[in-house]
């Protein structure tokens, strides 16, 4: 009886923990980016920051579900006197919307891996989006093509900058 009791405990322990959430690495996760300026050059950079809600569990998509944001004060180009600029209210407005979050709806399995679909909020704007992903190794690989211009960032780029930004998301979790 004492045996059966402790592997049913042992059972439900480990289904317990194939559902808890896992912490995000926030030292090796970021959200990297490419756009084009000039219409010539393409300038890449990173966002930092990283926190949040990862929950995955390959086994019930349906309880699982992301809530993540980035701070936007977290720019990096490798170009100080740019970065400084994109905090302005030119482009992210860093001091009026600090951060950058997707809160996803729903996570379904595909032919490459896995889709979530949420909402992504910048800059004071929330749009619907879908990230295909894969998630291996604790990481979490994810690829995005947004327009700037939807969320209001950088609305006075003109052709300087452009309007589509390739992002691709990183998150590591413990």
């Amino acid at each position: 009886m004492m045996k059966h009791i402790f592997i049913w405990a042992v059972a439900l322990l480990s289904t317990q923990a194939s559902f808890a959430q896992q912490s995000i690495n926030t030292a090796n996760s970021a959200v990297k980016f490419e756009i084009s300026n000039w219409s010539i050059k393409t300038v890449e950079g990173t966002f930092g920051g990283m926190t949040g809600i990862f929950n995955l569990n390959s086994n019930d998509l349906a309880n699982s579900n992301f809530n993540v944001c980035i701070d936007a004060a977290t720019i990096n180009t490798e170009n100080e006197q740019r970065d400084e600029h994109l905090k302005t209210d030119d482009f992210f407005d860093v001091e009026k919307y600090p951060n950058i979050c997707f809160k996803s709806t729903s996570i379904t399995k595909s032919d490459k891996g896995y889709t979530t679909t949420g909402t992504l909020s910048m800059h004071g704007v929330s749009k619907k989006v879908s990230i295909p992903f894969t998630y291996h190794n604790n990481t979490f690989t994810g690829t995005l093509e947004i327009d700037r211009t939807d969320f209001g960032v950088g609305s006075d780029g003109g052709f300087m900058v452009g309007e589509e930004v390739s992002l691709e998301i990183i998150c590591v979790v413990k």
